[in-house]
């Protein structure tokens, strides 16, 4: 048997090139970080990460990578959003370019390594973008009278005369997005709860990975209802992959934000001022956009510490933990089930 022998000098040497593999980035220093990564610092308290302080750390990229969340099939907002990323390229000087994740967990490991610079994060999917990818909301989708909103709705099969409320789901096959999104899941198991059923023990959940995915399975009979966001049915109602006689609404709650537009913390502040720049100077109506989105006119501004606390409170409520080890993350991870 051959021993392969070590120098000093080369093992430390192996040594220190195995870690700089193993820890791509050493934790930040600083006072407070509340419930962010230790990637991140949060010294101004406004639950969001700080500009990194190493000068090394801040990007100002040639190309801006731009991503939608991953709700349908992400190659659908491509065209969308091409005339948004046009006057992105115009405002900042930069090259821009989509990317479809087909996931939660590879949008947030996108910008959380550094290959995606600005994003639309889904209402659920936000607050781990925030705290486990360094993500800074700052715009929603809305009109002259502010962010617009979603409702979460149930949905069943219009010719469905044995379910008309959240009562007759008890022993029922209901289809929920993901573990941790907001209409999908989190806020469905955080009202139906308070009205005396408690999905997973009073009814059977069925995962599906998308909206979509639950929509029409709902249509198509594979499910006896499902927990979705009203836009997101409204779009495929648009696109006709849906009818409006297909389903009937059994359940509306109140209005929460709809997706949060983020860019990533390290990008230089100069440029990460000339992207919201560009957002809030882009017309929606006549553009693009106004094919999928018909009744926004403006981006508008948000702030991720008024405009979510309503969010993080009902996963908090729900035991959430924002951590990339905690079951909801960990189902981020899961790719959609096949026919589903």
């Amino acid at each position: 048997m051959r021993t392969v022998r070590l120098f000093p000098g080369l093992f430390a040497l192996v040594i220190l090139l195995v870690l700089q593999i193993t820890v791509p980035q050493a934790a930040e220093q600083c006072a407070h970080r509340g419930k962010l990564d230790v990637l991140y610092c949060d010294e101004d308290r406004d639950l969001v990460a700080d500009p990194p302080r190493d000068p090394k750390k801040v990007v100002n990229p040639d190309t801006l990578i731009f991503a939608y969340v991953p709700v349908e099939d992400p190659a659908v907002y491509a065209t969308p959003f091409a005339d948004l990323l046009r006057h992105i390229e115009k405002v900042t000087g930069k090259k821009t370019q989509y990317f479809g994740p087909q996931n939660y967990a590879a949008q947030i490991e996108a910008m959380r390594s550094g290959r995606l610079h600005i994003s639309g994060y889904s209402t659920g999917s936000v607050p781990f973008a925030v705290n486990l990818a360094g993500a800074v909301p700052f715009a929603v989708m809305g009109d002259d009278k502010g962010g617009a909103g979603y409702h979460v709705i149930v949905i069943v099969q219009a010719k469905n005369d044995r379910i008309n409320s959240v009562a007759d789901l008890k022993g029922k096959r209901v289809a929920h997005v993901s573990q941790t999104s907001n209409s999908g899941h989190q806020a469905p198991v955080y009202f139906f709860s308070k009205l005396g059923v408690v999905p997973g023990k009073d009814y059977e959940i069925a995962f599906t990975g998308k909206h979509d995915n639950s929509i029409l399975g709902v249509v198509n009979g594979d499910y006896d209802a499902a927990a979705v966001a009203h836009t997101v049915l409204e779009r495929m109602v648009n696109r006709g992959l849906v009818k409006k006689t297909d389903y009937k609404v059994i359940y509306t709650s109140a209005l929460f934000p709809v997706a949060g537009y983020s860019y990533a913390h390290t990008l230089d502040p100069k440029l990460a001022e000339k992207i919201k720049e560009a957002f809030f100077t882009f017309q929606i109506q006549g553009s693009s956009l106004a094919k999928e989105w018909k009744t926004y006119t403006r981006f508008v501004p948000i702030s991720y510490r008024k405009d979510w606390e309503a969010v993080v409170g009902i996963q908090e409520a729900n035991g959430v933990a924002y951590t990339k080890e905690s079951p909801e993350y960990k189902a981020f991870q899961k790719p959609p089930k096949k026919g589903e």
